[in-house]
């Protein structure tokens, strides 16, 4: 069932986005989608946790969304967890090229949350290299 909102706090909410300039994508860095080179090395990756280690996968991963985001050539880093299914995690990650990605791969806080995915994941990382799209003038 969808839900309701009370049409007085829906029109709240939109006075506020357009007095505040609109909804423009951009984190607090002022980083917007339009800076986000065409060529820019993109990956989705999964990763499942075992039967009753959910918690503890969460938990090692949590700490990463600030980690990556702090690496200088690192765009983008989302990590989302199903709804469905919890313990199966998607990250969203966005790189300068694919060195960098390659580099982010061999840090000491990625390479540490590697080594406890043998006791915590349900197998290793699946990773889907992507080229991303639609983010040119010439291709919207």
């Amino acid at each position: 069932m969808p839900r309701k909102f009370p049409l007085r706090a829906v029109s709240a909410a939109l006075a506020t986005a357009a007095l505040s300039g609109g909804a423009i994508a951009r984190d607090a860095d002022g980083v917007r989608y339009s800076d986000i080179p065409a060529d820019a090395y993109a990956v989705v990756a999964q990763v499942r946790a075992k039967p009753g280690k959910e918690d503890a996968l969460r938990a090692i991963t949590l700490p990463l969304v600030a980690q990556v985001r702090a690496e200088s050539n690192n765009l983008l880093y989302f990590l989302q967890e199903s709804r469905e299914a919890p313990g199966h995690f998607i990250f969203t990650e966005i790189f300068a090229s694919q060195a960098d990605f390659e580099a982010h791969n061999q840090t000491p806080h990625v390479q540490s949350w590697f080594a406890r995915l043998p006791e915590l994941a349900d197998g290793g990382v699946t990773v889907i290299r992507m080229n991303i799209l639609g983010n040119t003038v010439s291709e919207r």
